[in-house]
């Protein structure tokens, strides 16, 4: 994944790609914009999701397995950088993986409260080390013994990343490790029905806050995001059982836009929402029931 994050660094020798060839530079186009969009993109693409209903699981029970959220490939106008002079090769990794566990608290009432948390190791591949760390909690309620679940959730990530993801301006220089952090945190309102099968349609909508930051090791340069992503999230999936021992879940996600500006910072432009933050993909979680 952390490969993509190349398109922050606005250090690297100019170039269009080949595939890019001829592509025009949007009137509207803004570096500010351009990197302030490139972080909210990956804070948001490793954002923890549910991918599961109201209720994950009954009380006493909880299930182990993998998550996999599809990170969309951006278009050559997204990937531009240095005031459209290059493209960067945003698109190599279509997919995050990611270990995660979640366990469903002894009832109150009829209250039933869970727990999870997905963890991605500082392991080093491709040069880089990424370290992914995220938790959430909530609480889920049945409605009657209609089938249909009301739940609300909290969820927070850190996402670390070190590594020469901005590549040196001589490419006969040594490579210097770079910095990028970023953190998300948010509230979900949920609904969910049951059917006679077990598998749960459900609807999610939230609001998410991020933050970013990316340092330059070559030159010291900190690559400032003066529009972190706070606004709307939401997601569509389905949480199914087979065989009570197989859990899946799959979840259209669709953070639509938002921007926040920070006190006493002046913006030449202020452009849309989603110029700073804007992404629609898919997740899906395999795990065992336990």
């Amino acid at each position: 994944m952390i490969t993509l994050l190349i398109a922050l660094a606005g250090a690297a020798q100019a170039q269009i790609h080949p595939e890019c060839k001829g592509v025009d530079v949007p009137k509207d186009y803004n570096e500010q914009a351009q990197v302030d969009f490139l972080n909210n993109y990956f804070a948001l693409g490793s954002q923890l999701s549910a991918i599961h209903g109201p209720i994950p699981h009954e009380a006493g029970h909880g299930a182990i397995g993998v998550d996999l959220a599809v990170l969309p490939p951006l278009s050559c106008e997204r990937r531009l950088a240095l005031e459209g002079t290059k493209t960067e090769d945003t698109n190599q990794s279509p997919i995050l993986p990611r270990p995660r566990a979640t366990v469903a608290l002894p009832a109150i009432g009829k209250l039933v409260p869970y727990i999870g948390a997905a963890w991605l190791p500082p392991v080093k591949a491709l040069g880089m080390t990424n370290l992914l760390l995220s938790a959430e909690g909530g609480v889920g309620i049945p409605v009657g013994e209609s089938g249909f679940q009301l739940g609300g959730r909290m969820h927070a990530t850190v996402h670390k990343t070190v590594g020469d993801v901005a590549t040196a301006f001589d490419p006969k220089d040594d490579p210097v490790d770079d910095l990028f952090l970023a953190s998300t945190f948010g509230f979900d309102l949920m609904a969910g029905y049951e059917l006679g099968v077990p598998i749960t349609p459900y609807l999610s909508a939230g609001l998410t806050d991020a933050s970013t930051l990316f340092y330059v090791g070559d030159d010291g340069v900190m690559a400032n995001n003066l529009h972190p992503y706070f606004g709307p999230v939401m997601a569509a999936g389905l949480d199914g059982l087979v065989a009570e021992r197989f859990r899946w879940g799959a979840e259209f996600f669709g953070a639509p836009g938002g921007y926040a500006t920070p006190p006493g910072v002046e913006v030449e432009s202020v452009s849309p929402a989603s110029r700073y933050g804007h992404m629609y993909t898919a997740r899906f979680r395999m795990a065992v029931e336990l």
